[in-house]
């Protein structure tokens, strides 16, 4: 079988990754084509765009750089007919993959969606797209299944969480020194600023300076897998703060606490028991459009999966030096951390234990035969 797979960010890499490995396992005959990241392309594949060349972030991003994005579109749609897939398989990213759905089924493509756009966030409209476009949904958060099916009487298939069996398998690894620049006596922060240049630009300047509040601790940077490590140089000035690249996982697993930019990663820190606090912030244009049409209380997914403030979320305004610093002092406190880690054992209740990139591509293969 040919399959054509569309990832456009980081985290899409890494779940993209464990797709392809299982595809492969149901299908030795399988020809991928995918956009994707590094991951995905070590899984196996021909790639046809590295996600670093689409992550735009915000919604006066998106304006600025539309042009690219509109290319990008009409690439993919001449390199999807010059492959002819058997199955078109969208990971997340629904700004462009759900344009290329609409498409693609206009010509007759199978549209198989590996993790559900948020539609119970924002742009609920898009149900009429979801129901017109897709053969199949495989959603991965607990209370996705009853809003689809109870709200929008719309069937999907929840497989699970992607990240509860990468970071399952991560916790059996043995585990070497890693960081031989770590002081045995001083606790160290990890510092999660992001994947995309524009959000870290926004989030460095705030975490430097919160550090020199914290001068027995060890800052660590975990440096996004699609940017360039030199890019990096100009936060690492400061003699405590240190970067760690495609280490990340490594770095959580000795971490006290976390500092961390809204996004999967507060899933990943939550999940390896770490302490976080979420920090976010965007341009005033960005943030001020998205009030007015995000529908949720929370915006990390640990709050979101609960639905409780199981972590503390600073977000704009609120997000400044004093109070991340403040929030930060909290997290080291014996009643904070027993309150924060009991709330995450039962995030991992809900999850469930489910290997959903496997159950996945078992659906996707079934529905092909």
């Amino acid at each position: 079988m040919k399959y054509y797979v569309i990832a456009g960010e980081a985290s899409g890499d890494l779940h993209g990754a464990k797709l392809i490995q299982q595809l492969m396992a149901n299908d030795p005959q399988a020809t991928i084509r995918f956009w994707g990241g590094d991951k995905m392309q070590a899984a196996g594949g021909k790639m046809v765009k590295h996600y670093k060349e689409l992550a735009f972030m915000g919604f006066w991003e998106v304006i600025k750089n539309l042009r690219t994005i509109l290319n990008n579109l009409a690439f993919c749609k001449k390199d999807i007919a010059a492959f002819s897939p058997d199955v078109i398989i969208y990971i997340d990213y629904p700004g462009f993959n759900m344009r290329i759905a609409q498409w693609a089924r206009e010509q007759g493509y199978r549209n198989h969606y590996y993790i559900s756009p948020q539609i119970w966030a924002w742009k609920e409209n898009r149900i009429k797209k979801i129901k017109r476009d897709l053969d199949e949904l495989y959603v991965i958060l607990p209370f996705e299944t009853d809003y689809y099916r109870e709200k929008h009487q719309h069937d999907v298939t929840f497989v699970g969480h992607p990240l509860v069996e990468i970071i399952a398998e991560e916790e059996e690894k043995p585990f070497d020194d890693a960081f031989p620049f770590l002081l045995p006596d001083q606790q160290v922060v990890a510092l999660l600023p992001g994947s995309r240049k524009q959000e870290i630009e926004k989030m460095m300047p705030l975490f430097l300076e919160v550090a020199t509040a914290f001068p027995q601790h060890q800052f660590v940077i975990a440096a996004a897998p699609g940017i360039p490590v030199e890019w990096y140089a100009q936060f690492t000035q400061q003699a405590q703060i240190h970067l760690v690249h495609q280490q990340t996982y490594s770095l959580l697993r000795i971490a006290d606490a976390a500092l961390v930019t809204s996004g999967t990663a507060t899933l990943e820190t939550a999940l390896f028991g770490v302490p976080q606090l979420v920090c976010y912030r965007s341009s005033w244009i960005s943030y001020w459009i998205a009030k007015r049409v995000v529908k949720l209380e929370y915006i990390s997914l640990v709050n979101l999966i609960l639905n409780k403030a199981v972590v503390p979320e600073l977000i704009q305004g609120q997000c400044n030096v004093d109070e991340i610093t403040q929030q930060l002092n909290a997290l080291f406190t014996d009643a904070v951390q027993t309150k924060m880690k009991a709330d995450y054992d039962r995030i991992k209740t809900v999850l469930g234990k489910n290997k959903a990139s496997a159950l996945v591509a078992q659906k996707i293969r079934q529905a092909l035969d």
